[in-house]
């Protein structure tokens, strides 16, 4: 194996379930895997002319970003999208009914709680996926895959300034789409809801 090969392969291991992850909350479990796979023939490819002038993790997620963002503007994803009944955006190892936070993962010891948190994530999720791509991908890259907003900036290619807006005017929408769609009893005071930054 030469060392190129020894290099992926190391890069591979350790971005692959981030970046699975990463997609699916973007485009949806259907598409992930098969976009997961597309992301590593571009970095493979790609790998050669990494310069080191930005964090690799960055330069990745720069890469899956621009990905899930062809997909979800392609006319056959949103073909999909309107004939696929399924839920598009659960994530690798969910179920429909599954005990674990949608944000963190971690498992809710409550099982009184299983039903009331299907019904929160689901709305969670939908919200989610109907924010503004650019605020979407924002917010995702913040809350869930932990990025400050320098490197999210990085990511998208857009000023510091753009990012913060974004996340911003994302907390805002969401915040209020909670109220509005999941009942205000959803976002006070509730245990399950996860605190978003600055909300």
């Amino acid at each position: 194996m030469s060392c190129d090969e020894l290099e992926f392969e190391t890069i591979h291991a350790a971005f692959r379930p981030k970046i699975h992850r990463y997609l699916s909350r973007m485009v949806g479990e259907y598409e992930a895997e098969d976009l997961t796979q597309e992301v590593f023939v571009r970095v493979s490819q790609a790998l050669k002319t990494f310069r080191g002038e930005s964090e690799l993790s960055t330069w990745i997620y720069r890469i899956a970003t621009n990905a899930a963002l062809d997909r979800l503007r392609s006319p056959s994803f949103q073909r999909t999208i309107q004939d696929c009944p399924a839920n598009p955006f659960i994530a690798d190892g969910e179920s429909e009914v599954d005990d674990r936070s949608a944000w963190t993962g971690e498992k809710l010891p409550l099982v009184e709680g299983q039903v009331f948190r299907k019904e929160m994530n689901d709305c969670f999720r939908n919200l989610i996926s109907s924010l503004p791509e650019g605020y979407r991908t924002a917010l995702v890259l913040s809350e869930f895959e932990g990025f400050k907003n320098d490197e999210i900036a990085e990511i998208l290619g857009v000023t510091l300034g753009t990012v913060k807006i974004r996340l911003h005017r994302a907390r805002e929408r969401l915040k209020e789409a909670l109220e509005a769609n999941c009942g205000p009893e959803w976002v006070e005071g509730n245990e399950y809801v996860p605190e978003l930054k600055r909300i």
